[in-house]
């Protein structure tokens, strides 16, 4: 809505734009064209642009109108402006990554971390060498840390977010036992009474004891010995490849391509065993604040993200 006249000369955005394509095409009608509105309409934004500027602006010269020497100095600076408009009024998600210099903070799982890590910095490195980022641990009450702004994403299974968090999911994983080379266990098939009698390791960030697994085995008429409880699972596996323990490890679903979550299991030489059980599926998502929906920069890096956890095939070249 154009603003009322006031004693001192104010000029809108919309008289802005108004006052570029008369500038830029000399015409009422072509300008009006332009804008999409009626060459009536057009000759009252011009008178208004005359009384605000005390300038005639155009005048006519047979057949056409010439702009008078003030248009011609304020030409350029009228484009500049309804260009710089249309900058700072576009959608944020047209960033170019390559100009960026920002940290970006995650919050993440020790495992799920060290997942995205390489993954990012490859991306970064090709697209965005401006971008660092900072992972933090999981908090371990959840907690408001994307509504108070200390973290930009929260990368994991999400399931303490705030009402208004927006979340996407990535990935769906199914759990699987892991153990070193040579252990018991790897000598038949797995069976539950087999994992029920072994030695656990389990992973809780609260300290807990028991999980899902526990209610599976429980509904068999069994249960197991956790000997150790340790807050993420790049300790717990460590542990296992250095001992007879069980540790439980997320890994893709059958006919999936193989998830970066399973690299360090990997990397330790454990061996992953499927659980004759049913056990629910591991979600893992990111969530983000409604702050960051349309901003380039954290376009791009929920873009990242996703393509880094979802194993996009170029990451590993």
């Amino acid at each position: 809505m154009m603003q009322v006249e006031s004693a001192e000369p104010v000029i809108d955005a919309q008289l802005a734009v108004a006052l570029d394509a008369l500038l830029a095409e000399n015409s009422v009608t072509r300008a009006a064209a332009r804008l999409h509105t009626s060459p009536a309409a057009m000759s009252r934004t011009l008178a208004r642009l005359r009384r605000v500027l005390q300038d005639p602006l155009l005048v006519r010269a047979g057949q056409t109108m010439v702009p008078t020497p003030r248009a011609e100095a304020l030409r350029e600076e009228a484009a500049a402006l309804v260009r710089g408009l249309g900058a700072l009024l576009s959608p944020g998600t047209g960033v170019d990554p390559a100009s960026l210099r920002t940290t970006f903070t995650l919050q993440a799982a020790d495992l799920v971390g060290a997942a995205l890590a390489p993954g990012l910095l490859r991306l970064a490195r090709r697209e965005a060498p401006g971008v660092a980022f900072r992972l933090r641990a999981e908090e371990w009450e959840g907690g408001p840390a994307l509504r108070l702004g200390r973290i930009d994403l929260e990368v994991g299974a999400i399931d303490h977010v705030d009402p208004e968090t927006r979340v996407e999911d990535l990935v769906e994983l199914r759990m699987t036992a892991a153990v070193r080379p040579g252990h018991p266990l790897t000598r038949a098939p797995l069976t539950a009474a087999g994992l029920a009698a072994a030695e656990h390791v389990a992973v809780s960030r609260r300290g807990r004891f028991t999980g899902p697994l526990d209610t599976a085995l429980a509904e068999q008429g069994l249960s197991r010995r956790v000997s150790v409880v340790l807050p993420g699972h790049l300790a717990a596996m460590t542990l296992a490849a250095r001992s007879d323990l069980v540790c439980l490890v997320p890994a893709s679903l059958p006919g999936e391509p193989p998830s970066p979550l399973t690299d360090d299991a990997t990397t330790l030489g454990l061996r992953l065993l499927d659980i004759p059980l049913r056990l629910p599926p591991v979600r893992i998502g990111m969530a983000w604040h409604p702050r960051h929906a349309a901003d380039g920069a954290h376009h791009w890096l929920r873009g990242a993200v996703r393509r880094v956890l979802k194993g996009d095939a170029e990451l590993v070249s």
